[in-house]
């Protein structure tokens, strides 16, 4: 037994809802890049132990990750959730509206660091945020969250370790290298308190202080 399949065992049950998001996005043929099981469990803890009220996703895919966050959420909390690809965030909202949690989010389609220019501009502000989209911009985007954090709020960025690549020096794609100046900007941004949690493929976690 794995390490992974040891917490799995443990801490992990069988979840219907999520077990349908999985589906769903195979029969869609959209690519199989959720959030881990225990990474999901994390993000429900971490959102509720926050006690946000409103969060941001950057990356919606087919929904799997905005359950989690919304289970976390207070009751009158709110999901905005950003996707480039409005068939995916069809799909992330239909799975939400069938998890029950429909009415609580919100959806900007188009490039993320457009919607979260718009979102700085119409004065949003969020408790929590999570992203999970393309690597090249992470940077870009915790900058963003950032700037649009409350005080307090917390930031968690998913796929950190990258399947081990991000400490394997022989590793130089593009991917890799964002990911490292991601983690390390993290790691030394006066403006936050930081961790990196080797848990699925790695959850980057910040509180702005």
């Amino acid at each position: 037994m794995t390490q992974e399949e040891y917490i799995r065992s443990l801490f992990i049950q069988p979840d219907e809802a999520l077990d349908h998001v999985q589906n769903s996005i195979e029969r869609h043929g959209m690519p199989s890049i959720s959030v881990s099981p225990e990474s999901g469990k994390l993000l429900s803890m971490l959102v509720g132990i926050a006690g946000a009220r409103d969060i941001l996703e950057i990356g919606a895919l087919g929904g799997y990750s905005g359950i989690c966050l919304l289970r976390g959420l207070t009751a009158d909390g709110h999901l905005t959730s950003l996707e480039l690809k409005q068939e995916y965030a069809d799909l992330a909202h239909e799975n939400l509206k069938k998890a029950g949690l429909g009415d609580k989010v919100s959806y900007y389609v188009g490039e993320a660091l457009d919607s979260l220019n718009r979102l700085e501009q119409e004065g949003k502000t969020f408790d929590f945020f999570f992203i999970d989209a393309d690597k090249a911009n992470y940077s870009s985007y915790m900058e963003k969250c950032i700037r649009l954090a409350n005080r307090g709020a917390i930031i968690v960025g998913d796929n950190v370790l990258w399947s081990g690549r991000v400490y394997d020096e022989s590793e130089q794609d593009e991917a890799t290298q964002a990911l490292r100046a991601f983690n390390e900007k993290m790691a030394q941004d006066k403006r936050l308190e930081s961790l990196l949690i080797p848990i699925g493929d790695g959850l980057a976690v910040a509180r702005v202080k």
